[in-house]
């Protein structure tokens, strides 16, 4: 069961990562910075560590640092203004590519979806010709470029001009498909789980696209990422925090009572809006590394490099090297 399994998970991490025999209060916190969207989902885990002190316990001071977008996080880390933030492989990548040693730590495999209305006529991606289509973020969005190069393999076409794009925030992109205003969106799992519960529907998600272009394990999309050096100066400091971030995770997978108290950071409509959010969450959860991770990313890579090209990935074709922090790593997938 996923409950036993989780928790299994979180003992292995947990003897790789033993606690000091002194409490935190027998010895001065490290400082530890990490940035966030302000309400962005990585918010809701944040508050349950701090709520139960799980980074406390493993003598972490966490500070977290309220930031105004996904540019202003790798700003601010860049800058040295946080040690920490959540973002995508890709980006790190690109960064080591041009000798700026940052590290990704899988953070969660949350994906977003392309949802249409019921009675929209849209039944399949070649539905989409000449249709209005809303993507959240801008032309170099990850999954929007997957997206891309799926229509490419499997239909011959090229969506920025067999569709109408046009390209919008998430919150804005969700008013427009549900007025009538773009007929499918492609928007991030938090919003697409309410257009579901409005009765919308997903035409494909990341799975199905991944599959589509040959890829039929999960990958971690999102992750902690920080400076490789900060990181063996503090490799303690980190290892404990990240231990702190999957207790938190496995409690939140396991348990709903603390659900109750996040759900004023959710911003649920409703009850329905609640429990979609929670379960599309869950689902996101990385719990175990696939023996060929790195080949099913490296090829993920690969993929978007030839759709996105050097606007998305700087010079480099091929994933870097030490992408992926090789000091902290889940316990390895069950095989069948």
């Amino acid at each position: 069961m996923l409950t036993s399994f989780l928790l299994r998970v979180l003992c292995a991490l947990l003897l790789l990562l033993p606690l000091s025999g002194q409490s935190a209060s027998d010895k001065a916190l490290t400082v530890l910075r990490v940035g966030v969207l302000e309400f962005g989902t990585v918010n809701w885990e944040l508050e349950l560590i701090q709520s139960r002190d799980l980074a406390k316990k493993r003598g972490i001071d966490l500070k977290i640092v309220a930031l105004a977008s996904g540019d202003a996080s790798t700003i601010a880390l860049q800058g040295g203004a946080v040690d920490i933030v959540v973002t995508d492989w890709i980006w790190v990548s690109r960064q080591r590519a041009e000798s700026n040693l940052y590290t990704f730590v899988p953070f969660s495999n949350a994906v977003g979806a392309v949802m249409v209305k019921s009675d929209s006529g849209i039944r399949q991606v070649a539905d989409l010709k000449d249709k209005k289509f809303g993507v959240a973020g801008g032309p170099s969005d990850k999954t929007w470029l997957l997206l891309r190069a799926y229509a490419q393999r499997k239909l011959g076409v090229d969506l920025t001009q067999f569709t109408q794009p046009t390209y919008a925030a998430p919150p804005l992109l969700n008013e427009l498909v549900l007025r009538g205003q773009v007929d499918a969106a492609l928007n991030h799992w938090n919003y697409a789980a309410r257009l579901e519960v409005l009765g919308m529907h997903a035409l494909i998600d990341v799975p199905q696209i991944l599959k589509g272009l040959g890829i039929d394990k999960p990958i971690p999309l999102l992750g902690w990422v920080f400076r490789e050096d900060w990181a063996a100066a503090n490799s303690t400091a980190v290892k404990n925090f990240l231990a702190a971030s999957y207790e938190a995770k496995s409690i939140l997978a396991t348990t709903d009572a603390p659900w109750d108290l996040l759900r004023p950071k959710m911003r649920a409509e409703n009850d329905a809006v609640f429990n979609a959010l929670r379960a599309n969450f869950r689902a996101g959860i990385p719990s175990c590394t696939e023996p060929d991770s790195m080949t099913t990313v490296a090829t993920t890579f690969k993929i978007l490099a030839d759709t996105g090209g050097e606007k998305l990935v700087g010079k480099s074709k091929t994933l870097s090297a030490g992408t992926f922090w090789p000091a902290y790593t889940l316990p390895a997938c069950k095989t069948s």
